[in-house]
């Protein structure tokens, strides 16, 4: 018996997904399998997918399916955050780091999970409390500077330990899978996602220390805005969540294997150089 008897689908809000989810319906009706979707989703397409709301997706799919791009895969993660449910990542558009096939290999890929010739690549995700509700990312956290109220002056103290105040464009604390989205961007390193650790990195750094950070995954971070600055804006994978004000302060804290995506032989150093353009050859020494 195969291990799928429900697949739950979370769709890119724009992208023209009627192939995939065909796709989808038609290996379903094969197989015998259930195929949910979200109501606001699912409600705007033709198709026989049964909609039911946020909860009922996560309690009863045996396998989600973001269809989208990596903004996609990261929302579909943070859905099913803390449980074992698998997550396949279809890719629409320009290939991602977290989309793990394009839509033509999606049937044969649905009848190798079945029948369990696959492999799990666990995903750490960053908690904190912002306004007293708790937030999940599995990319970063950010304190932002909002034009016009100075820079974004932040003190890092990890493990209890005050060691560092940048002065910058935005303070970031990235996830090792975030380690190729904005904290790249700002300089930061390139790490693969099977190491649990928690990156500390300064957008446009003012200050004279501009290094990033590496932290262990078991050490809490805290950042606290700087007495004399503006209100910075807290992002959570790119999506604003909140605003601190001078001398506000939140802890963030890593949550080992929150995700379980989907991988059948691509490795993260193959994605990582198609998508970020890495070229020239692998001499020999």
């Amino acid at each position: 018996m195969g291990m799928v008897g429900t697949v739950g689908l979370v769709l890119h809000p724009r992208r023209d997904s009627k192939k995939a989810i065909d796709t989808i319906l038609r290996w379903a009706v094969e197989k015998r399998v259930t195929v949910l979707g979200l109501h606001d989703e699912v409600g705007r397409i033709d198709c026989t997918a049964v909609a039911v709301d946020a909860a009922t997706l996560v309690e009863r799919a045996d396998l989600l399916v973001g269809i989208g791009g990596d903004g996609t895969m990261l929302r579909t993660m943070r859905l099913i955050a803390g449980r074992p449910t698998p997550i396949l990542g279809v890719n629409l558009g320009r290939l991602g780091f977290l989309a793990e096939i394009d839509v033509d290999e999606l049937e044969q890929t649905l009848s190798a999970i079945d029948a369990h010739a696959y492999t799990i690549e666990p995903r750490m995700a960053i908690r904190a409390t912002v306004g007293g509700a708790e937030v999940t990312a599995f990319n970063d956290i950010a304190l932002v500077r909002i034009p016009g109220e100075g820079l974004a002056g932040v003190t890092v103290t990890p493990a209890g330990s005050p060691f560092v105040r940048y002065a910058a464009d935005a303070v970031i604390v990235a996830t090792s899978t975030g380690s190729t989205a904005y904290s790249f961007s700002a300089g930061g390193p390139l790490v693969s996602p099977r190491v649990e650790a928690v990156l500390v990195v300064a957008a446009a750094a003012h200050s004279a220390f501009n290094r990033a950070l590496v932290l262990p995954a078991d050490e809490e971070v805290a950042l606290q805005v700087g007495p004399t600055n503006g209100r910075l804006a807290v992002e959570v994978d790119g999506n604003v969540v909140g605003h601190l004000s001078p001398g506000d302060r939140i802890t963030v804290k890593a949550w080992p294997g929150a995700a379980k995506v989907v991988r059948l032989g691509t490795t993260f150093y193959e994605r990582a150089r198609r998508k970020l353009r890495v070229d020239g050859g692998v001499d020999p020494c």
